[in-house]
């Protein structure tokens, strides 16, 4: 085991001085990052950090590094925000803000500002102003232009705003005035209270307070009150279900490990149905279940240290003994 452990050890570490960095060494020899550093020397890695920071200084004075932080900065002070300027020069939105002074880059409020003033450029104005006139909300045109409402309400004259609540037109449905007398007549011609009400616009009831008792052909008032109540027939409780196992054989089941789900696939029935022929006293709790139907695999400590000293991760070793990456550290 000692001679895998310094073969690794020195692979990471040619691999390391040769230029790669953690993650592909790490990816390479299919261990942690975590273990790359650990077999790295702390002083070699601050030299390749030293490294790469002193070639990132020596890269803005290219032509093409001043070229690109020129562009980045004249799109940015244009008003465009970072996301379309990253998308027009084709790179990335990190990129674009470390080619930008701190002193430059918008706060969040400026840029969102400069967002709703853009959006409102481009707004047809005549067109947004013509078809609020027509009756169109500000909600509908907001949704139109792909807006909020309040930027269709800057564009509006203020003599033009309408009240709150619903816009002016003709109503979809005219309702007449009740008269008594014409009801009655055409509820005696035959019509009933419920035609009278849809046409009228108006409930059932008050069509019938309009009506005398005496012509009134539906049920009289306060019958409904007086019915006697509806007779329950009698529930049949003292009948049980027929099972495919009897109580016995299910109870001896359940003692010898079974769930009470496997005993109800078993029977055809639901787990509940097998509980209920379970006195209380037998029952498992939750925890004692679980362990009983999820047994943990036998794995001790010095294989899961034999499998670390392979140069395993956390997560193989996991997966190779049928465990949890927590439960693999917390046994080692």
């Amino acid at each position: 085991m000692e001679r895998d452990v310094k073969v690794l050890s020195a692979l990471i570490r040619r691999r390391y001085r040769e230029g790669a960095s953690l993650a592909v060494v790490a990816r390479e020899l299919g261990v942690s990052k975590s273990t790359v550093r650990r077999h790295v020397p702390a002083q070699e890695r601050r030299d390749a950090a030293a490294a790469a920071r002193q070639r990132h200084r020596n890269r803005a004075g290219e032509p093409y590094e001043k070229a690109l932080r020129a562009q980045v900065m004249r799109l940015y002070g244009s008003g465009m925000p970072q996301q379309r300027v990253a998308a027009t020069l084709g790179i990335s939105v990190e990129a674009v803000v470390a080619r930008l002074e701190p002193s430059q880059r918008r706060s969040r409020q400026e840029a969102a500002r400069l967002a709703v003033e853009q959006q409102g450029d481009l707004l047809p104005q005549q067109e947004v102003v013509a078809r609020y006139v027509q009756g169109a909300t500000m909600t509908e045109l907001g949704r139109l232009y792909g807006v909020h409402p309040t930027t269709i309400r800057r564009r509006l004259p203020d003599d033009l705003i309408r009240s709150r609540g619903r816009a002016p037109g003709p109503r979809l449905r005219s309702r007449r005035v009740l008269v008594g007398e014409e009801v009655r007549r055409r509820y005696a011609a035959g019509e009933s209270a419920y035609a009278l009400a849809g046409e009228f616009g108006v409930s059932v009831h008050t069509v019938r307070v309009r009506i005398p008792a005496a012509e009134w052909r539906g049920r009289p008032a306060g019958e409904a009150s007086a019915r006697p109540p509806r007779s329950v027939p009698p529930r049949s409780g003292g009948v049980r279900m027929v099972l495919a196992l009897s109580d016995e054989e299910i109870l001896a089941r359940y003692r010898a490990g079974q769930s009470a789900t496997a005993i109800g696939r078993a029977a055809g029935v639901d787990c509940r149905t097998i509980l209920r022929r379970i006195p209380e006293t037998e029952r498992r709790s939750h925890l004692q279940a679980q362990r009983l139907n999820r047994p943990a695999p036998g794995v001790d400590a010095d294989t899961i240290r034999a499998l670390r000293a392979r140069g395993l991760t956390w997560e193989a070793i996991a997966a190779e003994v049928g465990l949890s990456a927590k439960t693999v550290r917390a046994r080692a």
